[in-house]
């Protein structure tokens, strides 16, 4: 393989997208393939901070977790997905290596449409500071019920975060189920991650290599 490849793992939270990054990265590794996983918000400066807001441990002078309207999660989360493209994913691209990101793009379109009042508008804003963005060259959905997805959260135990509440992972299930008005570039599949985990990862494998033999 003489190039990279672009690979996005998108769902609501407990769609079991983390979990399947780590599985495929180490499946695909076996297989020969050079790859790694990575993720979003990412582990530079920036997601770290995104990572404070999104555990309310970003406090005010009250005590009270800081509260960010949706223009500026998108602006956070656009910058630290520039910085995070920049420092690790072009990098590893160039290098040939499948790279598998635990979100991008869609994520933002998807959760700022929906905690906005004008989702349209939010659309267009986040397309608008996202310009600069590498377009990925596979992106899967992970399509499940959002109650499922709610009991795989409290199995794993932990505080709830700031998007993990039950009527807004509703919606966002729906905004996934039909990601298209959202205008995501690149190719978009889905997958239905009800599957065990060990199906699905094979699922999961099945179309990366499928994608990269009709390059």
């Amino acid at each position: 393989m003489n190039q990279g490849l672009f690979v996005i793992f998108e769902g609501i939270d407990g769609s079991g997208t983390t979990t399947q990054v780590r599985a495929v990265v180490e499946r695909l590794q076996g297989m020969g393939y050079a790859a790694r996983g990575t993720c979003e918000p990412s582990a530079g400066p920036i997601g770290a901070f995104i990572r404070q807001i999104l555990t309310r441990s970003v406090r005010l002078e009250t005590g009270a977790p800081a509260a960010f309207d949706f223009r500026a999660m998108a602006l956070l989360f656009a910058a630290d997905r520039l910085d995070h493209v920049e420092r690790e994913v072009l990098p590893a691209l160039a290098e040939g290596q499948i790279v598998i990101s635990d979100r991008y793009l869609l994520s933002s379109l998807a959760y700022q449409s929906a905690t906005a009042e004008d989702g349209e508008m939010a659309v267009s804003f986040v397309r608008a500071v996202n310009q600069g963005a590498r377009t990925p060259d596979l992106q899967i959905v992970f399509d499940v019920d959002a109650d499922v997805a709610r009991e795989r959260r409290v199995a794993r135990g932990g505080e709830a975060e700031l998007y993990e509440r039950d009527e807004l992972q509703r919606r966002l299930a729906s905004l996934y189920k039909n990601p298209e008005p959202l205008g995501p570039e690149g190719t978009l599949v889905h997958v239905d991650a009800h599957l065990p985990i060990s199906e699905l990862t094979e699922s999961l494998i099945e179309r990366i290599v499928t994608f990269l033999s009709s390059r």
